[in-house]
């Protein structure tokens, strides 16, 4: 069986446990706790030498990055295929996760450091090693930086039903776990302000695969 280490509640480890849901394999879980430090343990920099999660286990082959283990898992398992066989399609795939990667996780992250969420990770034991909150200015800019992408991924979902076109794709598996941090973040008004934007939201958030792997965020341990 192959093994993910990582968290339940990281959105990077979500991505590996989506498309593992979209594929129906199992894999075993094993939770190496951010919050508690496991992740900077000399045991996990052995697998991961940069200290973060996830890392895939596959019959010995070790692989980190959740944006290159997704790709590998769908190449690697059977089930629908999350990456288009159309050239451009995949090209357009590709666009959409570095749009994700450049310009939506980032202000994303600060909105969650200002929200409910970090609240509660701020009373885990690494809480010292954890920056403090933004100020409201940080907050504001983050919400105006989530605009152009927002507005961009609104109009191409005016004309389509996904982000790389008539299909749902690791594009969509890259800026799920995000967005559901967004909405635990006091942020839900970003999306549901941009119709297209929202009904497309609606419908990858609802699905049954998402709804086992993305479940309501919970208190870490």
């Amino acid at each position: 069986m192959m093994k993910v280490y990582g968290t339940a509640t990281s959105a990077c480890t979500h991505k590996v446990l989506m498309v593992l849901a979209e594929k129906d394999h199992q894999a075993e879980l094993i939770e190496v706790s951010v919050l508690k430090g496991h992740d900077k343990s000399p045991e996990h920099r052995e697998r991961q030498p940069f200290g973060e999660i996830p890392v895939l286990e596959d019959d010995g082959f070790l692989l980190y990055e959740s944006r290159a283990i997704i790709r590998y898992l769908d190449q690697r398992l059977l089930g629908p295929a999350l990456t288009p066989d159309n050239l451009q399609l995949r090209g357009l795939m590709e666009q959409w996760i570095s749009i994700e990667q450049s310009y939506v996780s980032g202000p994303v992250w600060e909105l969650v450091r200002g929200g409910p969420v970090y609240e509660i990770i701020r009373e885990s034991p690494a809480a010292p090693l954890l920056p403090p909150p933004p100020d409201q200015d940080a907050i504001v800019a983050a919400r105006a930086a989530l605009a152009t992408p927002f507005d961009v991924a609104d109009a191409t979902l005016a004309r389509q039903e996904f982000l790389a076109g008539p299909e749902f794709s690791l594009a969509e598996v890259t800026w799920l776990p995000y967005l559901q941090y967004l909405v635990a973040s006091n942020g839900a008004d970003l999306i549901d302000a941009r119709p297209n934007l929202a009904r497309w939201w609606r419908e990858i958030s609802g699905r049954p695969t998402w709804l086992r792997v993305g479940k309501v965020l919970e208190r870490p341990e």
